[in-house]
């Protein structure tokens, strides 16, 4: 386990816990020698987990598509910066880069990431591990929702366990371990 995707919000939400969540997973993905693969801004969850990562001695390689660039919004202190064109792009880019993935709390954008790369697993495009940082208990409500999905026969079984959930970072990474 080199790279590890990160999704996450733009920006903070209002628990401090969330930030703190994301710090401590940016802590840990350097102390065990991980390069976070993460959207590539300076803004909300997205700059904490990279600012605790690069405070703490890692790597950190953002992926951008232009636009965000021309906002300013682009963190400026990363190891790497890729710039993209499209939101496609930068999805097919970081899912290429990465050996797993995390989402962090987050909105619609982040879900999306989540589900797109949930449902690459399902349809046997990656064999990576997926999971959920539940700070907060910010995911139990999807999870519950994932169960239903299982108990109405819209998805396998085996596919449930495809989406990891646990409340601490190092938990979370030692199950992506456990997984490859």
């Amino acid at each position: 386990m080199k790279h590890i995707a990160v999704y996450c919000g733009s920006r903070k939400g209002k628990s401090l816990a969330y930030e703190e969540g994301a710090r401590e997973l940016g802590k840990e993905l350097a102390k065990r020698n991980i390069t976070l693969i993460y959207g590539g801004s300076s803004t909300g969850l997205m700059g904490s987990v990279a600012d605790a990562v690069l405070d703490t001695g890692g790597k950190v390689i953002g992926v951008i598509p232009n636009f965000f660039v021309e906002q300013e919004v682009a963190h400026q202190n990363l190891t790497e910066l890729i710039t993209v064109e499209s939101m496609h792009e930068r999805k097919a880019k970081m899912a290429e880069l990465a050996d797993g993935f995390i989402a962090l709390p987050g909105g619609p954008g982040t879900l999306e990431e989540l589900f797109e790369i949930f449902t690459w697993a399902q349809i046997g495009i990656h064999q990576k591990p997926i999971g959920m940082l539940n700070i907060q208990q910010y995911y139990q409500p999807l999870a519950k929702w994932l169960d239903h999905m299982v108990s109405e026969g819209f998805m396998k079984e085996e596919f449930r366990s495809l989406a990891m959930l646990e409340d601490e970072p190092a938990f979370l990474i030692d199950r992506f371990i456990k997984h490859v």
